[in-house]
């Protein structure tokens, strides 16, 4: 694990970790109150992610989208017993998982609650998780610095992406920090202002 946590509170550490050809972000959220923890995103470098999973008290593997470079890790880790969970809409992405991450619901981790953010656009299925009480959002592929996800895909839809974020993102107070997943971290209100922008450009 790295010696210094991404994010940490008094009852939370996020260690974020880099991994694979396309230099994912992995997130290992853990409840320091219970020890209990998850991964967000089970990307690449499986002997990795078992032995932080080890070492950490992982037990779930929680997944933003199905697209292959965010689970390459998946069915190394389901061998080890610990359980993947994804959005139906895109579980067929998945080679195998344990259970539906369903849309406006809550993940406990020990003491911890995630909140599911359904955000269509990048794919079908595409989820955030708000962690609540804290300024944290894990926004897998749907927001980055400087704009959505990638779009041009056959599952992807441009306008359904920026509608998503919109409503169910920039709702949220500005001084979360988000958490993509590939690249550096932003804020919420650094990236509101600029959905016009984005939608002019057309990507």
């Amino acid at each position: 694990m790295p010696r210094r946590a991404h994010f940490e509170d008094s009852d939370v550490r996020v260690d974020k970790l880099i991994v694979g050809p396309f230099e994912n972000n992995v997130f290992v959220v853990r409840c320091t109150s219970t020890g209990d923890a998850v991964i967000v995103d089970a990307a690449n470098e499986h002997e990795l992610l078992l032995e932080v999973s080890r070492a950490t008290g992982v037990r779930r593997v929680i997944t933003t989208h199905g697209h292959w470079d965010h689970i390459q890790a998946v069915t190394a880790l389901r061998d080890a017993g610990i359980e993947v969970g994804i959005a139906q809409a895109d579980a067929e992405m998945l080679p195998s998982y344990d259970f539906v991450i369903p849309d406006d619901d809550v993940i406990q981790v020990g003491d911890l609650r995630l909140r599911t953010i359904l955000n269509p656009g990048h794919t079908p299925g595409s989820t955030s998780f708000l962690l609540e009480d804290h300024p944290v959002l894990f926004t897998g592929d749907t927001l980055f610095p400087g704009g959505p996800g990638n779009t041009q895909t056959p599952e992807g839809d441009f306008e359904l992406i920026l509608e998503s974020i919109d409503r169910r993102l920039f709702a949220l107070p500005g001084d979360l920090l988000v958490f993509p997943g590939h690249g550096l971290d932003t804020t919420l209100a650094q990236e509101r202002p600029h959905l016009q922008e984005w939608a002019d450009r057309g990507w």
